[in-house]
């Protein structure tokens, strides 16, 4: 999905939802475009972004809310830095300010907070199945080709270059041995299927070169 895609189907999306504020919609999208194509961003990027809407997209009759979902997902990573540990919440709180701003119904704006908030343990607190189609959209990469995989792998890497390797390699295990030990990487049965055998094998592979 190119640029202009993206940010046009933002436009519908807050045409749809909001009667008020379009200009201020239409800045945000550019803000949004801006902190998605940001110097060493390499794989929380415009295409990571673009990857989540197709998903939404292809699951959309399966989602029950996916205006909420659709804005959990343009602003999941709006704020996205290697050094701190509060991104999710960061951004949650700046999806917030611009739901609130546009007139959103403010049970919807907790929502959306919630699941944002969630990206980040990739934990369905709220037992809400529209967040677990947003936390298998998330984690999609994981089951993808190896070669897919394996660019994915050195994109991460590339974000967190400020980290000598002995660092880097110690968390990224911790990463890798958390979603393994889990029953299911991914929550939704349809993803279960399709991607949770490649995405063992993914991590298993990468964990043994580490």
């Amino acid at each position: 999905m190119h640029t202009d895609s993206i940010k046009n189907y933002w436009l519908l999306l807050t045409n749809r939802t909001s009667a008020r504020n379009l200009t201020f919609a239409s800045q945000t999208i550019e803000k949004i475009i801006k902190r998605y194509s940001a110097p060493g961003r390499h794989y929380h990027d415009m295409a990571h972004l673009s990857d989540l809407i197709c998903l939404q997209q292809q699951y959309a009759p399966f989602i029950v809310d996916n205006d909420s979902l659709l804005y959990a997902i343009y602003f999941h990573d709006i704020i996205y830095s290697v050094t701190r540990s509060d991104n999710e919440e960061r951004s949650a709180h700046e999806a917030v300010t611009f739901l609130n701003r546009i007139g959103y119904p403010e049970d919807k704006q907790q929502k959306v907070f919630a699941f944002i908030a969630a990206t980040q343990k990739h934990i369905n607190p709220l037992g809400d199945p529209d967040l677990d189609y947003l936390l298998d959209f998330d984690l999609h990469i994981l089951g993808s080709t190896p070669p897919q995989y394996e660019a994915y792998t050195k994109q991460i890497r590339k974000e967190y270059y400020l980290y000598p390797s002995f660092m880097y390699n110690r968390g990224r295990k911790k990463v890798l041995q958390h979603f393994l030990s889990q029953p299911a990487i991914y929550k939704t049965a349809v993803f279960r299927e399709k991607y949770e055998k490649k995405a063992r094998e993914n991590m298993e592979r990468e964990l043994d070169q580490l």
